[in-house]
């Protein structure tokens, strides 16, 4: 994660004072960049909720060291802390798979040593998410190897949803990840930014990191994708997720089920990439059973952003009185879906390459 030429992660323990943690408050982004010290549990809840911190593998990592926070100052309060920051989020399945990792790792060792054991974990749990996105980059790279191999000389153009990059998770990203590779060695990229109503995640959090990398990127409206699929502008959809099913549905941000439909009516290849702590094996039917986040309606009839002066202001763009419905994702179906692309490989998005490539899951 680089920001001004200096690499930093998305979560860390603060070095000034080895117990208190550090996150970067992305809703002052893309205007400010301002790193967020929390104390305790709860304001660590506070932070998922309000997304100063997001991004299904990033929540779950923070939430892992809400624990040892509040570890240190009750160690005795481990299932009612667990608990209430698992309620925190519904969809992104990582924050429960982050605090059952967590309670295995405390609930059977001595109060007294529990605080210790929490940081350790929480630890580990961000070093695993930084080393899976590397791998999720790796594996993900040789689609877009492959695109400028058979067109020299040409622009490869991708498209994504949202923010899955190193924003949302502890380093790397998750579907930028290839991206920040492929520019990295070279290739001549071009990433179509859907700017992702109503919270803006892309049009504010992509396109500011892919800024401070240097990866070439335009902002598009959200309805844009399927006019430049339709032209011949998009070479590959790239996407993140929240939640995938043991049969291959993936949860994503709002709209991605769209681009889905775009990408599989204009041949383009659809790619999910998600590391091994988004995957639920106890659903199948992800349009059934994933349970779907309502957001504030103010969310879709108000916006922020920076003035000409440079102030930070919230106006509304929704009629006076109008009432707004605000599901913050939605389900694509398996077969909509070109592959998976994960840490230990690309696997098609059905049941049994998911449980042939992870067993221990099945």
């Amino acid at each position: 994660m680089r920001i001004d030429g200096t690499w930093h992660r998305s979560v860390r323990v603060d070095e000034a004072d080895g117990w208190s943690v550090r996150i970067l408050d992305q809703t002052r982004l893309p205007w400010q960049v301002e790193w967020l010290r929390l104390t305790d549990e709860d304001q660590v809840a506070h932070a998922i909720r309000t997304m100063q911190t997001r991004g299904a593998p990033l929540i779950g990592a923070t939430a892992a060291y809400g624990v040892a926070l509040a570890m240190r100052r009750d160690p005795s309060a481990l299932e009612p802390v667990c608990a209430m920051l698992a309620e925190t989020r519904p969809t992104a399945i990582n924050l429960r798979w982050a605090i059952e990792r967590m309670l295995a790792a405390l609930r059977n060792i001595p109060t007294a040593d529990r605080a210790a054991a929490a940081y350790a974990e929480a630890a580990a749990i961000a070093d695993d998410d930084a080393a899976t996105c590397e791998a999720i980059g790796r594996n993900g790279l040789p689609l877009i190897e492959e695109i400028a191999a058979r067109r020299p000389g040409q622009r490869v153009n991708l498209l994504t949803h949202c923010n899955a990059g190193w924003l949302a998770t502890v380093d790397w990203g998750t579907a930028l990840a290839p991206i920040y590779m492929a520019h990295d060695a070279g290739i001549d990229v071009h990433v179509w930014v859907d700017e992702t109503r109503p919270r803006n995640q892309g049009a504010a959090l992509t396109a500011f990191e892919l800024g401070a990398h240097g990866v070439p990127h335009t902002v598009v409206a959200d309805n844009a994708g399927g006019h430049l699929m339709q032209h011949g502008e998009v070479d590959l959809v790239i996407v993140g997720t929240d939640r995938v099913t043991r049969t291959g549905d993936v949860a994503n941000k709002i709209g991605t089920y769209l681009k889905a439909l775009a990408a599989r009516d204009n041949g383009v290849p659809f790619w999910v990439a998600l590391p091994h702590s988004t995957l639920d094996m106890r659903v199948r039917d992800g349009v059934r059973d994933i349970p779907i986040e309502e957001r504030s309606q103010a969310e879709v009839t108000d916006l922020t952003g920076r003035t000409a002066d440079g102030r930070i202001e919230t106006i509304r763009v929704a009629a006076a009185g109008s009432p707004a419905a605000n599901p913050a994702f939605d389900v694509t179906p398996a077969r909509l879906v070109t592959g998976l692309i994960t840490e230990r490989g690309r696997i098609p998005a059905t049941e049994a390459a998911i449980a042939a490539m992870y067993p221990e899951k099945a």
